[in-house]
């Protein structure tokens, strides 16, 4: 017997410059996106006052859509140790945004939302941003950022349903 999810599910795509949001329902077999957008707090802002801005803005997401829980991408460590760091600074922001209103929050490498999306890990972001829209049919994508938070989200929402049903699907 094969068992359904139905959630409310915010994906988030980290970044200190921009940091990616979707929200989507799943019920049954079938996702439906329901909003996303970007969070680009000031870069003429100190740090701390970007991270703050992260996490009002995560919250008002938060209230209005009221999500059971959270998807976000892992840190791509890169040869920049400066960028990953602050990169890492505003993955915490949101996943804490998240637990402070008791939303569990799920963790996804960037290799993996590929391969589960476009059946590739090494997948290009126009690759994913197509699957996306195939998925999310009447979806509205403005950014990369937007576009692999919903995948994250997406990426999410396979997993739960791969574990529900005892599929090692990874």
């Amino acid at each position: 017997m094969n068992g359904k999810i139905n959630m409310r599910l915010l994906g988030i795509d980290p970044g200190l410059r921009h940091t990616g949001w979707g929200i989507i329902n799943t019920n049954d077999d079938k996702i439906k996106w329901i909003a996303s957008g970007n969070i680009s707090p000031k870069s003429s802002l100190c740090l701390s006052k970007r991270l703050s801005t992260i996490h009002n803005e995560i919250n008002k997401i938060i209230e209005e859509f009221k999500p059971s829980v959270a998807a976000i991408e892992e840190v791509f460590v890169n040869m920049n140790g400066q960028s990953t760091l602050k990169l890492g600074m505003a993955r915490g922001a949101a996943i804490t945004t998240c637990s402070i209103n008791d939303i569990q929050v799920f963790e996804y490498a960037p290799t993996k939302v590929k391969q589960s999306l476009t059946g590739s890990g090494r997948a290009q972001k126009e690759q994913v941003k197509s699957m996306v829209k195939i998925l999310l049919p009447g979806c509205t994508i403005k950014s990369e950022d937007e576009s692999d938070a919903l995948a994250v989200a997406i990426c999410h929402t396979f997993y739960a349903q791969s574990k529900l049903n005892n599929i090692n699907i990874g």
